[in-house]
């Protein structure tokens, strides 16, 4: 049976393709975006499968109604794609209080208020599944964009309670976590913070593990496969890795943690302190 998709951020990216992915094999789609015109060829190609609707995700009542208008227009609604997000660069003394809460608004807020508009619809059904698009750098973390890092890695921990929460109401939840991609993630649809001359330095070395990424950026069209296989799977994952890059990091960063916990346990465990014995 046909599924009915609701995907942020569809005008770019890894929404466009997993869209196109979607309405190809003959699914439907309410596409969101800031600017919908970016979709119109969607509407001309695959016509009323397609629902194009603006929307800000840091509206949370924006979301709600967006979200309400895909049941209205399909009956039901089978997978949610919380995509919608960018890259905030900046060291994190260099941020601006503007440019952190705009991060975190987009990136972890956003999720949040489109995830909670389409649980109602979810729990009616006694099933669907929710796509959040984190990254490598939601369980890893390099120089240069910490608040970045902060917004996924609080939708990784996010994430992880909520599957836990509505695995009982039959509702599925997939971190997915991509490695490098030929997108435009960062580049203009990036931000960048003024720069301060102390961290020219740490900057410097940021941009050179940048660069040596590109070489091995993955293509965004081999993800539609990938995306599909999770959304059509009976058990998907929890976390899923996107791109052949981002097990070698996290093996490599996962064993330095467990190393560390392992060389400070005497520390660790007196900090426990005795037993307490007796009475009140």
């Amino acid at each position: 049976m046909s599924k009915v998709w609701f995907i942020t951020g569809a005008s770019r990216g890894f929404g466009r393709e997993w869209a196109l992915a979607a309405l190809e094999r003959g699914d439907s789609v309410a596409a969101t975006a800031r600017n919908t015109d970016a979709l119109s060829d969607f509407v001309a190609q695959f016509g009323d499968r397609v629902l194009p609707l603006r929307l800000d995700v840091t509206d949370r009542a924006a979301c709600f109604e967006a979200i309400n208008a895909t049941v209205a227009r399909f009956g039901r609604l089978d997978v949610v794609v919380n995509n919608a997000g960018y890259g905030q660069f900046g060291m994190v003394e260099e941020l601006s209080e503007a440019e952190a809460r705009a991060q975190i608004e987009t990136n972890l807020f956003g999720a949040l208020w489109v995830t909670q508009a389409a649980l109602p619809h979810l729990r009616a059904q006694g099933s669907g599944h929710l796509i959040q698009v984190s990254s490598i750098g939601g369980i890893s973390a390099f120089g240069g964009i910490g608040i970045y890092h902060a917004s996924k890695w609080g939708l990784e921990g996010l994430s992880q309670a909520l599957a836990l929460e509505v695995a009982p109401l039959g509702i599925k939840v997939t971190l997915v976590e991509p490695g490098s991609y030929s997108t435009d993630w960062g580049d203009v649809s990036s931000r960048h913070a003024a720069p301060l001359p102390a961290y020219e330095g740490s900057r410097a070395a940021a941009a050179k593990v940048r660069e040596a990424r590109k070489a091995s950026r993955g293509d965004p069209l081999a993800t539609r496969a990938a995306i599909l296989a999770v959304v059509d799977a009976a058990e998907p994952p929890l976390r899923i890795f996107f791109g052949d890059g981002p097990l070698v990091v996290a093996t490599r960063d996962y064993e330095q943690r467990l190393a560390t916990w392992r060389a400070w346990e005497a520390v660790s465990k007196a900090a426990q302190g005795a037993p307490k014995t007796g009475g009140a």
